[in-house]
């Protein structure tokens, strides 16, 4: 194509790729797009000239050992590759890469390696950490496994709403209801239900006095008032730690808007000497983000009091974050009723003078609908992690195909996760969706526990026939079209980690996965392993473990551990 084309490979490495797989009918392998190689100068782009112009290239290409049948469509040139070297460079490719099939693609090779500082998760201490908690922390650990798959640098930061008037209110709560055995052995439920009782009060005069009284010691440091924020803080941090285990899921910091009560009000001294603070007759601080100045758009920075918000807060979180790693990218994941908080905030920063607010970005998502426990209402994660365990056991229980496992408990919990994980990303981040158990655990169909139970199958069929090494297998063997098909969709697997990794969405990864599970379900019923001569059966097996480890890499990236069996 270059000769041809007159341009060089590298320009055509994203113009060429592979073609979708189709359950109706043999395809070619690769294609090229006619409009990608086009000057964008030029006029003619109606169907009619693209089918010629694809027609005329095709007509020029000759095939050759590599290339066994070229042939032109409406805006494509399509190659289909000589078949025994399909099967041997690709498969000789996956078993040799292993966890990095793919991501050492030459898409990637013009992707500058960067330093990145991802936000995520972040829950409030003593209010519950809701649904919205859950999809923040599955997408931001996708993004960050992603990104260090790729060989950026990640650094992942929860940082945690440890500070505020509620602290007031606990405060005094504790002070009234609080039982301190209750708070070192179940923190978050003890707390939480500290302050659901104490806001039926919160009304009262007297509350509210003792409650701002208490919150005004923990802004002047008195020892004791600290000393009590600091056990919630501490033991709050310890449980939360143990749950995300259980989601696979750790941090490289643990901060707090508690961090930076402080530094926040060096960040009004510096709003004021830019002559950004302005004042309100109300007496609370204002910073003008309106184009023309008219105030049509403000963000309250101070209350009337003097003392720091929440915003002010996040402005001095991101300069700290910025002075101490020095990253190429900082990232927020946070749902998307936060877009304006956001937006805000990196206005002021880039009024203070600071460039690099262009490199931050809110990686915002829609909520979830429905979330109910058999007990009722989602309150904690654990209750989440918890029923779909036991929904999951449950299911395990009457399945007929279910062995005897070692650990059940432990099995069902990773499919359980998986379960929830690729319903949540099925759909784009941004949208709102309605939340079923019944679908997510279904075995059969696009779901976490069809993609678990496609691994373990492939990992038996592994276990059963040798698990020896597959080096020197001649796998010209694999001709028939459900081997085809296998092949070629792992073909894709490079543009697909390229696409999430450009827009950060992982739903062209979840639907890789799924459609990598029929693949290999259909090829697994008709191509046995058992029974077959010695030749095929290890060719057989080659295609298989090739399959199980690209499904084993991407459900690791989304965030699943992989089963073996169930």
């Amino acid at each position: 194509l270059s000769k041809i084309l007159d341009l060089p490979p590298e320009n055509l490495i994203k113009c060429i790729s592979a073609v979708p797989v189709s359950k109706k009918r043999q395809i070619a392998d690769f294609q090229l797009s006619i409009d990608s190689i086009t000057e964008h100068g030029s006029s003619d782009h109606s169907a009619k000239d693209l089918q010629l112009r694809a027609q005329t290239l095709a007509g020029k290409l000759q095939c050759d050992s590599v290339v066994s049948e070229i042939t032109a469509s409406p805006g494509t040139v399509n190659f289909t590759i000589n078949r025994e070297l399909l099967a041997k460079t690709v498969l000789q490719q996956v078993l040799k890469d292993g966890s990095e099939y793919g991501i050492k693609s030459e898409l990637f090779s013009t992707v500058p390696r960067q330093k990145a500082v991802i936000e995520f998760s972040s829950p409030n201490i003593a209010k519950k950490f809701h649904i919205g908690h859950l999809r923040s922390t599955i997408i931001g650990n996708f993004i960050a496994n992603l990104k260090v798959a790729l060989g950026h640098q990640v650094t992942r930061i929860n940082y945690l709403g440890d500070w505020g008037m509620q602290f007031g209110l606990l405060g005094v709560g504790f002070q009234q209801f609080g039982n301190e055995e209750k708070l070192k052995s179940s923190p978050l439920q003890h707390l939480f239900e500290v302050y659901v009782q104490i806001n039926k009060a919160a009304e009262d005069e007297n509350t509210k006095k003792l409650a701002k009284d208490f919150f005004r010691k923990l802004e002047e440091h008195d020892e004791q008032t600290l000393s009590l924020w600091k056990q919630f803080r501490s033991f709050s941090i310890e449980e939360y730690i143990r749950i995300y285990k259980r989601l696979g899921v750790h941090f490289d910091e643990y901060s707090g808007e508690s961090f930076y009560q402080e530094r926040s009000q060096e960040v009004l001294k510096i709003l004021e000497e830019k002559g950004l603070l302005q004042k309100t007759t109300k007496g609370t601080g204002i910073v003008d983000l309106s184009e023309k100045k008219d105030l049509s758009s403000f963000s309250t920075v101070m209350r009337s009091d003097g003392t720091s918000l929440y915003i002010t807060r996040d402005v001095a979180a991101a300069i700290d974050r910025m002075n101490k790693h020095n990253c190429d990218t900082m990232m927020y994941v946070t749902d998307k009723s936060q877009s304006n908080h956001f937006r805000h905030l990196f206005q002021i920063l880039k009024l203070m003078g600071y460039d690099w607010a262009e490199r931050c970005q809110h990686v915002s998502f829609g909520l979830v609908q429905g979330m109910k426990t058999r007990r009722g209402e989602v309150i904690f994660l654990e209750d989440v992690l918890d029923e779909a365990r036991s929904r999951m056991l449950q299911n395990m229980a009457y399945a007929k195909t279910t062995k005897e496992l070692e650990n059940p408990v432990e099995t069902a919990e990773k499919i359980g996760l998986a379960a929830l994980i690729i319903q949540d990303f099925q759909g784009l981040l941004s949208s709102d969706y309605q939340f079923s158990w019944d679908r997510a655990l279904q075995s059969r169909g696009d779901t976490g526990v069809f993609l678990q139970y496609t691994h373990a199958r492939l990992h038996s069929l592994e276990q059963m026939h040798g698990n020896g090494q597959l080096s020197d297998v001649d796998v010209a063997s694999l001709q028939e079209p459900e081997a085809i098909s296998v092949l070629q969709h792992l073909l894709r697997y490079d543009e697909v980690l390229y696409r999430s990794s450009q827009d950060l969405q992982p739903k062209h990864l979840v639907s890789y996965l799924l459609m990598l599970s029929h693949v290999a379900a259909a090829a697994h019923r008709a191509l046995p392993v058992k029974g077959s001569a010695h030749g095929l059966a290890q060719a057989r097996l080659c295609l298989f473990r090739a399959a199980r480890s690209v499904l084993a890499n991407g459900m690791k990236l989304l965030g699943i551990t992989p089963v073996t069996q169930m």
